[in-house]
């Protein structure tokens, strides 16, 4: 890191790694380490391997409450959200031609369900209220008989704000529409027990709670009575539904991450909400701040807000030598539009334009707080003061 840099606030678009992740992940990389392919079963070093790969998988599915061998390893939530929601219709299609989701999802459901509408899937895209929430009547009213599947995620990448899952999860269920979650942003945050909510799909990523990028995992509820369709063809890998080489490496790197964070969850939640409670205190004293989304349903590490008079841009602009923010998802951030999120929420404007995520985790500090609140105040200041001369 720069030495002039107070603070990483971009925890939303990655963690750094547990150093439990980097060390699980070192014993499989060298020669003199366990290497091998775990599909090369003739020898013991692949044998050794899998055996690695399977016990990976018993630990996420141990976070998760459900059976290892509804887990499927991917690159991570992208590739999960594709195969989710596409493999899920090419193999229903005969069965239904309407998905449900939401407006401000992650652009890898959104462009997906795009691609389906030019197949002639119809998609329905609920709009949350004023404060980011989904509510079970216009969930249940978006639903018809045609109705295949329901796409929502449970925290929000730009907001925080948290959907209850499982009470959608049991509605659903009840009238017989699969469900897929994704859960990027919760996992290894706050309790996900796939043994007590119905949920069909579920898809995670390791870079999200400090394991490496390019892993992640899709759970598939009964993955035999699924009928999911693979994306990609070339191995039977992955029960034939994700072909190609296990990276061993960053797979029990991810399992690693994945029980730390489950065992830190309490830890790790009560430090946000200190560090949320801190940021909040200190950019209090400014005048025309907004805080976007209700912050009663927000997970703490996760914070949205827009300054009166200050466009987004050129508040980043005045930090990036210093504080590591954001205008919203990574995934956006080449885009010149305004967040779909916000937007989808109803807010429009200067407040639309001028919003920046602060995203914090397990490793941010106090002091990291404490200055990179200062020097967002002050730099909303000075932008405040050019902007009126």
């Amino acid at each position: 890191m720069p030495l002039n840099i107070k603070a990483y606030l971009d925890y939303a678009a990655t963690t750094p790694m547990a150093p439990e992740a980097v060390d699980a992940m070192q014993c499989y990389l060298t020669s003199s380490s366990n290497f091998a392919n775990a599909a090369s079963s003739q020898h013991s070093y692949g044998q050794n391997a899998a055996s690695a790969i399977d016990n990976a998988r018993l630990e996420m599915a141990r976070g998760l409450r459900c059976n290892p061998k509804d887990i499927i390893f991917t690159s991570g939530a992208t590739e999960s959200n594709n195969l989710a929601i596409n493999g899920f219709m090419l193999g229903y299609q005969n069965r239904g031609n309407h998905i449900v989701t939401s407006a401000y999802e992650h652009k890898s459901v959104l462009d997906c369900c795009r691609h389906l509408e030019s197949q002639g899937i119809r998609v329905t895209y609920l709009r949350p209220d004023s404060d980011g929430l989904l509510t079970m009547d216009s969930i249940l009213n978006a639903l018809t008989d045609e109705t295949a599947l329901v796409s929502l995620m449970h925290v929000n990448n730009e907001t925080g704000i948290m959907q209850d899952i499982g009470c959608i999860a049991h509605a659903l269920e009840s009238k017989g529409i699969a469900f897929h979650v994704d859960a990027a942003q919760s996992a290894g945050k706050v309790p996900i027990d796939l043994s007590l909510m119905p949920i069909d799909l579920l898809s995670l990523s390791a870079h999200k709670f400090h394991g490496p990028k390019g892993i992640g995992c899709l759970y598939v509820r009964n993955r035999k009575q699924a009928g999911l369709r693979p994306l990609l063809y070339g191995g039977g890998q992955e029960y034939g539904l994700r072909p190609g080489t296990l990276p061993t490496h960053q797979i029990v790197s991810m399992a690693a991450a994945f029980t730390l964070a489950c065992a830190r969850q309490e830890a790790d939640a009560g430090h946000c909400r200190q560090l949320r409670q801190m940021l909040r205190t200190v950019l209090g004293g400014l005048d025309g701040v907004h805080w976007n989304g209700g912050q009663n349903d927000a997970i703490p590490n996760i914070v949205n807000v827009s300054f009166d008079g200050v466009g987004a841009d050129a508040l980043l602009i005045a930090l990036r030598d210093s504080i590591a923010i954001s205008s919203g998802s990574a995934c956006n951030s080449g885009a010149i539009e305004p967040s779909n999120v916000l937007r989808a929420m109803g807010i429009e404007g200067d407040r639309l334009y001028g919003a920046v995520r602060i995203s914090f985790g397990r490793y941010t500090t106090a002091d990291e707080i404490e200055q990179a609140g200062q020097s967002i105040c002050e730099a909303v200041i000075r932008l405040r003061k050019l902007a009126s001369e």
